[in-house]
């Protein structure tokens, strides 16, 4: 069975509001991290205003205040150069390549941040790594 959602930015948008208010209820680093993530969703509506040649820092002003509004399907209209509610526009887009391009992102998230805390973590007990001998580098032996 094939699903179908919303295109034009419309789901981005409206899951970039939710991460938002969510973000508001908690504190620390986790809420800097909630944040950067509903701002990295707008790029896909950000993406179709350059695409289009449209001014996106204005279209996506609109689309944040008419999902504050509630109005969750609304999205990027190429055709009018504006935004439009896509559910009576008819504006879809398969659920499978969301569902695909959301877990891929994540998950390249994930592993960076997972790299970062490596990188930053204590060394361990057992000993200290070698250290290279000082002086001329590795030259031609003698």
């Amino acid at each position: 069975m094939y699903y179908v959602l919303l295109g034009g930015g419309a789901i981005e948008m409206e899951l970039s509001k939710m991460l938002r208010d969510y973000s508001r209820t908690i504190a620390g680093k986790e809420q800097l991290l909630i944040g950067a993530l509903a701002k990295a969703l707008e790029i896909i509506p950000r993406q179709l205003c350059d695409n289009a040649g449209f001014d996106a820092t204005n279209i996506l002003n609109k689309l944040r205040q008419k999902h504050a509004q509630g109005c969750q399907w609304y999205g990027v209209d190429i055709l009018k150069e504006h935004i439009a509610d896509n559910f009576e526009a008819f504006v879809w887009e398969p659920s499978v390549i969301k569902i695909n391009a959301l877990t891929a992102a994540c998950e390249a998230c994930c592993m960076i941040l997972s790299v970062d805390e490596t990188i930053k973590s204590p060394k361990s007990a057992g000993g200290e790594m070698p250290q290279a001998p000082m002086g001329r580098g590795m030259g031609r032996p003698f």
